[in-house]
């Protein structure tokens, strides 16, 4: 239960306390947002039950504060990464069995760095993406392009 409520707390409610007070500001000078959501916000990970649900919370999130903030002119975004090379995933990267596995699944063979990220988050942010809001961009190296069925 402790573990769930961790979730919630720091990936969905501490997104949505960071939203709500920006957004005043955002209004007046016309900004954007561009929330950090992770591949796991869009379909289910195995065993990992509280972080999507937080996940997905945060990409359900940016689509409505899209919907509801777009006529004051605030643009609202998101990244949705999968396995990111940060300490987080440095376990999981050290298993020679789970590395093989993930890249067996993504078509570019690596892992999303945080470079990667930035990247996206930048592009969301400039006035290149003057027309994109309510979006979810996956950073995953194509892993999401996959139904899950194995390369025969």
């Amino acid at each position: 239960m402790r573990d769930w409520h961790a979730a919630i707390d720091v990936n969905l409610n501490g997104t949505f306390y960071v939203c709500q007070a920006a957004m005043p500001h955002l209004i007046k000078t016309q900004g954007n947002i561009v929330n950090v959501s992770s591949l796991s916000g869009i379909g289910g990970d195995w065993n990992m039950a509280a972080y999507n649900a937080a996940k997905a919370g945060v990409t359900n999130l940016t689509r409505t504060l899209a919907m509801d903030h777009g006529p004051d002119g605030v643009r609202v975004n998101a990244v949705n990464p999968t396995a990111t090379k940060t300490n987080m995933t440095k376990d999981m990267r050290e298993d020679q069995e789970k590395v093989d596995k993930f890249l067996a699944r993504c078509p570019l063979e690596r892992f999303v760095t945080p470079e990667d990220i930035a990247a996206a988050i930048t592009f969301l942010a400039s006035n290149d993406a003057s027309m994109i809001t309510g979006v979810n961009l996956p950073v995953d190296g194509g892993v999401s392009a996959s139904n899950g069925q194995p390369q025969f």
